[in-house]
């Protein structure tokens, strides 16, 4: 028998759970997100195979979803030093790198950059000619001041080519093993915003490596010695950790893309909208042909504009954890607050002073947790009033989330569940499954391996066809280097963007493919 480890690291609990070969859940757990994070990973990873009685030496997979390097950047802490190499001379000067940046921000990362010849037009042809010595000059005037390197051509996403003749030179002067970013790889085709996703992606290095090292050390310390090992990204997909070393920046946003995908998984349903509701947000997200939807608008990841890709998701302050109050006027208000992990050492239930959601739902009658009669003392109208506010803040937010009037299926998940009415407006059936609160570390455990490729075409040079095999070529190629097994690609999704300003019937082609584990 085979078996696979999921963990997932939430800001309140850090959830694991060991599947068999036929990816039934044989144990869970939940338990609290310690500061330092690898502690709260070990004592999880510690109990499912304690209390499972499996040989560790038979777990073949190893998935881990972290919130880690999207707590680096809000946090500005334990970032690499970045230098940022725009290739676009005399062009694109008028914008420099760090447009719009939080202060704060560039003066962790070094505000290192600098503009050299190169680039390219939307139609391919060059801007100016790529030097390489120009780059040796710099590099040399660089050396020990940046630990990371970002490189940026202007439409580097139809010629590439600079981009990697200047990574070779890098590796060259640096070494082999100095990290470099390139923006084609990662971003797409507006420039600033791809700049800024490649210049975190380079920041994150440090903070990448220490996450998969801990990692592999707390399986090796834990006796999982056969496993191969992933970390989650954030299209609901998996990657390996050799792949997640140089792309850390898709893990951001992987946490409720965990959920999407173990919510589908345990409902059996591909299209639905998902509610994961924690000890201190709830995240809604929307499964489209069982894969969470993406956002189609740039989005902010810590005060930065980005353009890579990211899931269409929104997070409200309400969780399991979040703190009622009323006020002198008998207003009340839930959350953004929330007594987070310490909810059995604060909560009424557990003994403590401060009010949550959960006493309330204590209070209604909808779940068992605590003692009771430590709530008791709740009006039953009051309690009431709070649910009628917790649906209403459940009922905008779904309504944000739905692209038509019709009802919805709704997936409910994640440990703070209890808190969410049985009924809601906008809402067709509200689906709830037994280990429902585990969902984001089953979406870790059975999530498959993707690739994703996009790419300007002019259908006037080249054909149609012609340009969708080039553009799956290159997604499998990415499949497989992040982990997946080359047999049993697929195709998930086929997007054609004809772009108006551009002449000869210019394409954005973009293509995902997934497979299985290798």
């Amino acid at each position: 028998m085979k078996y696979r480890l999921g963990i997932d690291v939430g800001g309140t609990n850090t959830d694991a759970v060991i599947l068999d070969e036929s990816l039934n859940v044989i144990e869970s757990t939940k338990s609290h997100t310690t500061p330092d994070i690898e502690t709260g990973i070990y004592n999880s990873m510690k109990t499912v195979i304690d209390h499972s009685g499996i040989d560790p030496n038979m777990i073949t997979h190893a998935m881990l979803g972290t919130t880690q390097c999207t707590n680096a950047i809000v946090e500005r802490k334990n970032l690499a030093k970045v230098g940022i190499i725009r290739l676009g001379y005399p062009a694109s000067v008028s914008i420099l790198p760090y447009t719009a940046w939080p202060e704060d921000m560039v003066k962790v990362l070094s505000g290192k950059y600098s503009i050299l010849h190169g680039g390219a037009e939307y139609n391919g042809n060059p801007i100016s000619d790529f030097d390489g010595n120009e780059l040796r000059q710099l590099l040399k005037d660089w050396r020990g001041q940046v630990e990371s390197i970002a490189i940026v051509g202007v439409f580097s996403s139809i010629k590439p080519e600079q981009e990697n003749e200047a990574a070779a030179i890098i590796k060259e002067e640096y070494g082999e093993d100095f990290p470099v970013s390139l923006s084609s790889t990662i971003g797409s085709i507006g420039l600033i915003e791809r700049e800024n996703a490649t210049i975190l992606n380079a920041a994150l290095h440090n903070v990448i490596q220490r996450t998969a090292n801990g990692f592999a050390q707390s399986l090796i310390h834990e006796g999982v010695k056969n496993a191969k090992t992933y970390l989650c990204q954030n299209d609901g997909t998996l990657m390996s950790i050799d792949y997640a070393r140089h792309y850390p920046i898709l893990t951001i946003g992987s946490g409720p893309t965990n959920s999407i995908r173990g919510a589908s998984y345990l409902a059996d349903s591909k299209n639905a909208v998902v509610l994961d509701i924690g000890g201190t947000t709830a995240d809604l997200g929307v499964l489209v042909n069982g894969f969470p939807r993406e956002s189609s608008i740039a989005v902010d990841v810590g005060g930065i504009r980005t353009n890579f890709r990211m899931p269409d998701i929104i997070s409200i302050g309400l969780g399991g954890g979040s703190i009622v109050t009323e006020d002198d006027n008998g207003d009340i208000t839930i959350g953004p607050e929330s007594v987070g992990y310490q909810i059995e050492e604060k909560s009424l239930v557990f003994g403590g002073k401060t009010m949550t959601t959960t006493d309330i739902a204590v209070r209604l009658g909808k779940s068992d947790v605590g003692e009771y009669q430590n709530v008791a003392g709740i009006s039953l109208a009051f309690a009431q009033r709070v649910e009628d506010k917790i649906q209403e803040i459940i009922e905008n937010a779904i309504d944000q989330m739905k692209t038509s009037s019709d009802d919805v299926d709704l997936i409910l998940v994640g440990g703070g569940a209890i808190i969410a009415p049985k009924q809601l407006q906008g809402v067709k059936t509200i689906i709830q499954h037994p280990q429902g609160s585990v969902a984001n570390a089953i979406g870790a455990s059975i999530a498959q391996v993707s690739g994703d490729f996009e790419k300007l075409y002019s259908y006037e040079k080249v054909q149609r066809e012609d340009a969708l095999n080039d553009a799956r070529s290159f997604a499998e190629d990415q499949a497989v280097a992040a982990g997946a097994n080359v047999s049993t690609l697929e195709l998930v999704d086929v997007n054609e963007t004809p772009l108006a300003y551009a002449p000869g019937k210019t394409t954005k082609v973009r293509i995902k493919v997934v497979g299985e584990l290798n």
